[in-house]
């Protein structure tokens, strides 16, 4: 059906807004079954890039999953790096950062996550609170080298600082040692 419609929207006129909404749906249907290839043939397809660059910022506003989340943020990086203000290019690149951070986690345990997606920072100390000490191995790793040459908002130091602070309240000992009097 999003492919008639999108012959049709080539023989006749139709509104930017109708077919920036057409091609968002089409491309959120493919991303929600996990056809990445077909998602970046269709975008692909499209000759405006300010359509090409409204569909993808809309699709990604929908908060759709991980791995289309991924998908959509790099592509938005990769094409339209030099359009995007540099609030919205940040936030799209922590949200990248945050959908690799989270791929590298156990399945099951994405869910409890992925609304911190777009919070590498946050999910990091999440994941330290929880006490989940080989993925923040892991997600520190994945972040360093994410990072190399990268301003989002964060810096490796932010992270050192993080992991520093945590390592400090875990050696701090909630008693005092009694002596013992003769």
């Amino acid at each position: 059906d999003y492919e008639l419609c999108e012959e049709w929207g080539h023989l006749y006129p139709v509104p930017r807004e109708d077919l920036i909404s057409l091609h968002r749906e089409h491309l959120l249907h493919l991303l929600d079954r996990g056809n990445m290839e077909k998602a970046l043939q269709l975008l692909q397809r499209i000759e405006d890039p300010g359509i090409c660059l409204a569909i993808s910022e809309q699709s990604l506003d929908q908060h759709p999953n991980l791995a289309a989340s991924h998908f959509l943020a790099d592509y938005l990086t990769a094409h339209f790096y030099a359009n995007l203000t540099t609030a919205r290019r940040n936030e799209i690149q922590a949200l990248y950062m945050g959908s690799k951070v989270l791929l590298t986690l156990p399945e099951l345990s994405r869910v409890n996550y992925f609304h911190l997606s777009s919070r590498p920072l946050l999910m990091l100390e999440q994941l330290l609170m929880n006490m989940k000490v080989d993925w923040v191995a892991v997600a520190v790793q994945t972040l360093h080298q994410l990072l190399a040459g990268q301003e989002i908002g964060f810096t490796v130091e932010d992270i050192d600082n993080l992991l520093s602070k945590y390592a400090e309240k875990a050696l701090n000992f909630p008693f005092a040692l009694k002596e013992k009097r003769s």
